[in-house]
């Protein structure tokens, strides 16, 4: 059976990660809060492997990116009460002003407090450590690949997820788990992790 793939989230970096998928000739389903009819214009940009779909529908897959700001995690996750058997790549960072951050952090990692939201799942740090406007772009230089961290606490998640950011034109470097090497693509004590935005070169 073919792995069904969605993203939740529709602003800039999940269309971003749509684009990867329709780059690949991979189908994506794409939701967010506002419905179908409201991602026409990304669909129509994107091509047929971009398929517009409801927040329901989405959650349905196998694998989904949750591609909303790290705030709005929670009011995503109660919509399904079980997570069992999905993948969840987290896309988000916890770059929201120093209060509530602290609040909703409890001196954990972003990922280990979703983690907690999405009951079952089984979570993947990915697609995080880049700006938006960097993300898929290729290097200069003919050959070479983008890096793509992946840390996850279930080695098979992360290898799964590390194989779909080779088929999407990655190179991917796993970290290990959250709390350990993944701990460098999270937001600690209020200052990014050192893969967090911190690898880039100026290429113009």
């Amino acid at each position: 059976m073919n792995t069904q793939y969605s993203i939740v989230g529709s602003g800039p970096v999940g269309t971003t990660l749509a684009g990867l998928f329709a780059r690949a000739g991979i189908d994506v389903q794409v939701a967010n809060s506002r419905g179908p009819e409201s991602l026409s214009a990304i669909t129509a940009e994107l091509g047929h492997h971009v398929i517009p779909a409801t927040l329901e529908q989405a959650l349905k897959a196998d694998v989904i990116f949750l591609a909303v700001g790290f705030m709005r995690v929670q009011s995503v996750a109660i919509k399904l009460p079980d997570w069992a058997g999905k993948i969840v790549v987290d896309v988000t960072n916890a770059l929201q002003p120093a209060e509530a951050q602290e609040t909703k952090l409890r001196g954990l990692l972003s990922s280990e407090i979703n983690a907690d939201f999405l009951s079952g799942a089984k979570l993947v740090k990915a697609f995080n450590h880049l700006p938006v406007q960097r993300l898929g772009t290729n290097p200069p230089v003919s050959g070479q690949r983008q890096a793509v961290f992946v840390s996850s606490n279930d080695a098979d998640a992360s290898t799964t997820i590390a194989e779909l950011a080779a088929r999407l034109g990655f190179a991917p470097v796993e970290l290990g788990r959250l709390d350990q090497g993944g701990a460098a693509l999270h937001v600690l004590g209020g200052s990014r992790g050192g893969l967090l935005f911190q690898n880039l070169v100026k290429l113009d």
